[in-house]
């Protein structure tokens, strides 16, 4: 049961109706996961929001590894929203089904390629030691570029502060919709 009741969009005030405009406005194209949470804090929202477009439409990682690091992110924090969205966007984006699911059982993913290796082994690797050993590191920055590996950082905190956010305010899944995670 969500913690925080809807908001009604006739009632925003004028600093949340221009957040929640730009967003509407922005390649979501509406008000889902954490940004009804986010609305009751305008300042937030709206850095938060642009934050969240350059780390998921416009970062230096292609679309599949993108998602790839949020799932990684919605598993590491049990975020049932995040993870079920970005399963299907994720699908979208060319990850195999078969990865999603490992990922998703915290078992080890089958065959992957190497760039989908190198960012598995990365976000695992911080999320288990809150570090990434220098071979890591130097295997990332070989494969995805420093500005990738940058981007690679900023998506997985990003996506932690997503996360955050959906499970505080329990932002509830679709109806009908089975949760990843028990």
């Amino acid at each position: 049961m969500p913690r925080l009741a809807p908001l009604d969009i006739t009632t925003l005030t004028g600093e949340q109706k221009r957040v929640a405009d730009a967003i509407v406005a922005g390649p979501r194209g509406g008000l889902r996961g954490p940004f009804e949470p986010w609305l009751r804090s305008p300042g937030l929202a709206e850095r938060g929001q642009l934050l969240g477009e350059y780390c998921r439409f416009e970062s230096a990682l292609p679309a599949d590894l993108r998602e790839l690091a949020i799932l990684l992110a919605g598993r590491h924090w049990k975020a049932q929203f995040e993870f079920w969205a970005h399963s299907r966007i994720g699908r979208d984006a060319g990850l195999a089904d078969a990865l999603i699911e490992a990922i998703r059982t915290g078992t080890r993913p089958p065959q992957m390629s190497e760039a989908e290796e190198i960012v598995c082994e990365f976000v695992t690797e911080y999320f288990a030691t809150n570090r990434v050993a220098d071979a890591t590191y130097r295997r990332a920055v070989a494969e995805l570029g420093e500005q990738g590996v940058v981007d690679l950082v900023g998506v997985v905190g990003y996506y932690g502060l997503v996360s955050m956010t959906l499970n505080v305010f329990e932002v509830p899944l679709p109806d009908g919709v089975t949760p990843p995670f028990v």
